[in-house]
Parts: structure tokens; sequence; C-alpha cells
């Protein structure tokens, strides 16, 4: 991970929460050395440790962490998942972002776990989306992977996906691959959405990379990959969800991508307490 990205958005996060000052640590610390502990109060997935060490080196204070839980462990109810020892005023004033960070991105991994596991004997990997909270991407990508998914497109800079309006407006699919593959870089590959069986054919005439084939019915995807098995790779979206993933698995698409595994993931409970 890059860390002055890590650095510049843990300080924007600082500057949101406590943009002068934090008026209740300031009025009360005695700037002494403590150590907070970090508990699980629920089973979880956990997600964001690896944050908590460069989180705390913005304020320029000495400080140590010692781990019990590493990202990826299940944690059970009631166990620690680290220990954070320095001046008090940096664990007041960090122990709200600390514990966001964690618990949004706990939530993801938990969920994201979850619904992987009803997928894990079909050869059909789980897939995230755009759908993200604006400023946190990068942190709910990664608790993606952690719970066991896999990452789609970063943004709208590192792949190029032609969904129905770009379509639209270039005058159909073909306009718009042709156009696809004049102006982007050699390096990206080029994803269309779908929404039927011409759409498909058309697509595969092109030779793009990637088909989404957006909310089509369970028969209409089988017959797609049974025709089209090769010629592409096939992604399935729309309206997917715990109660129909496995029958969507089942048509041999290659990926599902669902928004609700971060839209839609709650927060688990991890708490904060000085010694």
């Amino acid at each position: 991970m890059n860390p002055i990205f890590l650095e510049n958005i843990f300080k924007f996060y600082l500057m949101e929460d406590a943009y002068f000052s934090d008026l209740s640590t300031d009025s009360v610390t005695n700037n002494e050395i403590k150590t907070s502990i970090i508990m699980a109060k629920e089973d979880l997935i956990l997600s964001g440790a690896i944050f908590i060490e460069p989180l705390f080196k913005i304020i320029n204070e000495k400080f140590s962490v010692e781990y019990l839980h590493q990202d990826g462990d299940f944690v059970k109810k009631g166990e620690v998942i680290a220990s954070v020892t320095t001046k008090d005023y940096c664990l007041l004033y960090l122990e709200r972002i600390c514990l966001n960070i964690m618990q949004r991105t706990s939530g993801i991994s938990t969920k994201v776990h979850k619904i992987a596991k009803l997928i894990k004997d079909y050869n059909t990997k789980l897939v995230d989306t755009r759908k993200t909270t604006p400023g946190f991407r990068f942190f709910e990508k990664y608790a993606v992977k952690i719970g066991g998914g896999i990452n789609h497109r970063m943004g709208l800079f590192d792949a190029v996906l032609l969904k129905d309006n770009h379509i639209k407006d270039s005058g159909g699919i073909t306009n718009a691959v042709k156009k696809a593959k004049a102006n982007a870089p050699f390096t990206a590959k080029i994803e269309v959405e779908c929404s039927n069986y011409n759409m498909v054919k058309e697509a595969i005439e092109n030779n793009v990379d990637i088909i989404m084939l957006d909310n089509m019915g369970i028969n209409d995807m089988k017959d797609i990959i049974k025709e089209f098995k090769n010629r592409a790779i096939f992604e399935a979206s729309g309206n997917i969800d715990e109660s129909n993933i496995v029958e969507v698995a089942k048509t041999g698409v290659d990926y599902v991508s669902m928004g609700s595994l971060t839209h839609h993931a709650c927060w688990v409970d991890i708490n904060m307490k000085m010694e």
C-alpha cells in the first residue's frame, strides 16, 4: 500500500473530526503513556487492523501496537484484537477514526465471507462494484478481498466498461467498441454490458474481453454461456443476492458482481477501551 496515500487520507480524516482541536481531550488529558484495548463485541471476520499503525503515525508520537489477530482471522465475541500504547491524547484523538475504519471494513469482510462460502464449490468468483462510499473506496475494496472476494475495477481509470448510456451515446455496441479500441490504452480490457442475447452476440462479434450479463434470467444466462463460453469472460450482475447466487453460479458464469457487498454491509461492533 502506498504510505503517502494512507498518510494523506488519514490526515484528512483527522481534520474532519478534530479540525482545530479535540475540546474534550485537550481539556482533560495529562499527556501520559496509556494503553487502549481493541476488542470484538460480536463474531466477525477481522479487517482493517493493518491500518492501525499508519493511522497512529500521523500524530508523530512514539507508539506500539500488539496484535492478537490479523486481518482475515475469524474473531469471536469478547476476543482482543490488538492493543495500542502511546500518549493518552493520541489514543483519544484517533479512537473514533480507528474504530470507524475497522467496524466498517470488518462488516464488509464478514458479509463477503458469508456469501463467498455459498459458491465455493463452483468456478464462479465473487466480485465487488464501484458502489462504494465516497472517500472510502480503497478501504471497502480491501475489505472485499479480505473477506474472500475479488475486486472489479478500482475506478473509471483502470478498465473500459461500456454500459447502456455509453452504448446509446455511441450509436450501438459496434461503434462503442471501435471507439474504445481506438482511444483506450491497448493494455486496458474492454467489457460491455448486455441485457439480451442479441447484444451479447454483437459484443462477441466485436471480440470484447468481458461481457456483463445485466439483469438476465437464469435460463437466458445458461443458454448464452453454453453457446459462447470460450469466446469471452462472463460476469453476471443485477438483482443478485444470497437467495439466488448459487443458481447464478450454476449457469457457468466466471464472475458475479454484487453492489450489496459494500452498500448493504452492516458495521460490526468493535470497541476501544483505555486501561
